[in-house]
């Protein structure tokens, strides 16, 4: 009987933790994961362990926690675990070409789109905020450029008109694991080749910020919803009323003209905001100290806060 590939995994995040969980019900062995340094969170700025290393731990798996891999005492630390293959999913560091020589098998990464459309670091939002029709997982071997690497699968999955960057999310990090597992064992085997990326199709998903997120609303209606969609669960689209903010989390294109901004209707339906082209129905808000929620519940006590005429947005506010 043969020995059980050794695997070092390489993750953060949930979507890494869901990889690692399916890792951990095969017949490989994961032999250790390796994970950013705990970074602080929440109003007490504690320092908290990622999904990744909290899984580990559970699992009585060794963690490292290195702030780079280009250090020589980070390379040797790998080298001397003689890893069959690497498994990198959402981690967060470059793993120099040194690192990526060390496995026997080299390094693959699960990345959440169809390469090479969207690499970086925020594919998913992306490709929501682009209104593309279908997204997806990549199994890719590694190289040291980002996300350049011959492609060993894809699983595809369509975009809806209701999807949020948290519903994609979730249903890739379903579709990921089942997707590495199927090319571990093609390359156990030799049975998968890798399809070189088409560089003059590969489009960059820029990583968030919430500076982005701040709703203009002379853009068109159809762009902005899709953005209140893809920026939803984080870093959620927002403006202002009245001086306070205002976060955006659900809202869909309608008919409508005014000066962008500006309140044109309000009722149990939704708060109706003139934009560059066309209009967007707020359907679901969050007030400073609130929690979200639809906006006929908001209409029904707060009706005197959406006066039509109103205008949303710094630049009202600062006038």
């Amino acid at each position: 009987m043969t020995e059980p590939l050794r695997i070092v995994f390489a993750g953060t995040p949930e979507f890494a933790a869901e990889h690692l969980k399916a890792l951990l019900d095969s017949p490989y062995e994961v032999i250790a994961v390796y994970t950013q340094p705990d970074r602080p969170a929440g109003r007490g700025q504690k320092l908290m362990p990622s999904p990744v290393k909290q899984l580990a731990l559970q699992h009585d798996i060794p963690v490292f926690q290195p702030p780079t891999l280009r250090a020589p005492e980070a390379q040797a630390e790998l080298a001397a675990l003689k890893p069959d293959l690497m498994v990198v999913v959402a981690y967060g560091l470059i793993l120099p070409q040194v690192v990526l020589d060390i496995p026997r098998l080299g390094c693959i990464n699960s990345h959440a789109s169809l390469l090479p459309r969207w690499r970086g670091a925020a594919p998913i939002q992306r490709a929501v905020q682009a209104g593309d029709a279908e997204s997806g997982v990549t199994v890719m071997r590694m190289e040291a450029g980002l996300d350049t690497g011959p492609m060993l699968l894809k699983s595809t999955t369509a975009i809806t008109a209701e999807d949020t960057g948290g519903t994609l999310h979730d249903r890739l990090a379903e579709l990921g694991p089942v997707a590495v597992l199927k090319a571990i064992a093609g390359l156990a085997d030799g049975s998968l080749v890798g399809e070189a990326q088409d560089d003059s199709q590969a489009t960059y998903a820029h990583k968030l910020n919430k500076d982005e997120a701040r709703i203009d609303w002379s853009r068109p209606a159809d762009e902005l919803e899709r953005l209140v969609r893809a920026f939803n669960p984080w870093p959620v689209c927002h403006s202002t009323l009245n001086g306070e903010a205002l976060k955006v989390l659900a809202a869909e294109a309608s008919e409508g003209e005014g000066e962008p901004g500006t309140i044109l209707s309000a009722s149990k339906d939704g708060l109706i905001v003139a934009c560059g082209q066309g209009a967007l129905r707020l359907t679901r808000l969050q007030l400073p100290g609130g929690k979200p929620l639809g906006f006929a519940d908001l209409f029904n006590s707060r009706r005197e806060k959406f006066a039509t005429g109103t205008v949303l947005g710094a630049l009202a506010d600062s006038q």
